[in-house]
């Protein structure tokens, strides 16, 4: 005879075991051949050495899951434990729970995927490298895969802490016009991050980790003079940080950091006597080994269907007023060199 006691300290026993224990009656029936007891958040397994240890396996597949997710359908639960009545058959592999578009289980197995070409791309060059360039224009999914893969290095316990920061750059407002201490003023500014992360995170757990520190959302002004390690840090609106802001933030990450910076470039919102780091920074630090860069464009906006067709007119008339500056400066050229003959 062999005991073994299991602790679900790492999940919501509610969770695990389901209402009125439903989800534990599934396992007990899996396992007719052990005594089990559930005692607060402890299993206690009793019965014959291999079926204590298959149990312990599936059991340990259920946890994994539900730290990773949160929650856990009674449906999937029968699935991981297999599909027989004595829990021998073929489970469901937590590893490859679906396929390689998912990123992330939010609340109430809500599922978030990669959904384009380029945000798929993103998850994949995300595991080989620890700095990533994200551009493109509004709604193509920059922020909000980068959030996903923050939130999943974070449920995989590959980082011990998110950092998501954004310049506090006004756009056609003041600060001052704000009502509220300085954090009241600049929440509006980062409030796109914490949409992200409500989807992806339960309101408790989420309520938890802001207040220990465990995902901690700040302006990049807040980041000069840190060592950001152990951490998956992302940086927002970056086509509004100058050279220098750029500069200090990139030297702020820790050897056991990752970093997405994500941009716009056609939406700089920088006074006019300041140019944007982030093309610099593009242009600058092509060809490292470690850093990779995505260009993701109209054909990944996962917004209304019209905001495609409104970025492409923009970038058209942008094109053309290229184009004309292009032909007024040499229209210039030329009367100078006329004036000189």
């Amino acid at each position: 005879m062999t005991e073994a006691i299991i602790n679900l300290d790492t999940v919501n026993p509610i969770e695990f075991f389901g209402v009125n224990n439903s989800k534990f009656d599934i396992l007990k029936r899996k396992f007719p051949l052990l005594k089990i007891l559930s005692r607060g958040s402890q299993i206690k397994l009793s019965g014959q050495a291999s079926e204590v240890s298959n149990a312990q396996a599936r059991i340990g597949q259920l946890v994994k899951y539900l730290e990773r997710n949160g929650h856990l359908s009674e449906n999937y639960f029968a699935e991981i434990l297999g599909d027989d009545e004595n829990g021998e058959g073929p489970a469901l592999s937590v590893e490859n729970e679906a396929n390689n578009d998912i990123l992330v289980f939010g609340p109430n197995g809500k599922v978030i995927r990669a959904k384009t070409a380029n945000q798929k791309l993103m998850a994949q060059v995300s595991e080989k490298n620890d700095i990533i360039f994200a551009m493109g224009p509004a709604g193509t999914g920059k922020t909000y895969t980068a959030v996903a893969l923050a939130v999943r290095a974070l449920k995989n316990k590959a980082v011990r802490k998110i950092i998501l920061t954004r310049p506090a750059v006004e756009a056609g407002e003041n600060l001052g016009f704000l009502p509220g201490d300085l954090k009241e003023k600049i929440d509006p500014y980062l409030r796109p991050l914490y949409d992200a992360l409500d989807d992806m995170i339960p309101a408790d757990k989420l309520n938890y980790y802001m207040a220990n520190r465990i995902i901690e959302i700040a302006p990049l002004a807040y980041m000069r003079g840190r060592t950001l390690d152990n951490s998956f840090i992302i940086l927002d609106e970056a086509q509004n940080t100058t050279d220098l802001q750029l500069k200090m933030f990139l030297t702020r990450i820790g050897p056991s950091a990752k970093a997405i910076i994500t941009g716009d470039l056609s939406q700089v919102d920088l006074p006019k006597n300041q140019k944007s780091g982030l093309m610099k920074a593009k242009r600058i630090l092509q060809g490292i080994e470690g850093i990779a860069h995505i260009e993701l464009d109209e054909a990944d906006v996962v917004r209304h269907r019209l905001v495609k067709h409104i970025i492409r007119a923009y970038d058209k008339e942008q094109m053309a007023e290229e184009k004309r500056e292009e032909e007024n400066r040499e229209k210039f050229r030329k009367l100078g060199e006329n004036k000189q003959q």
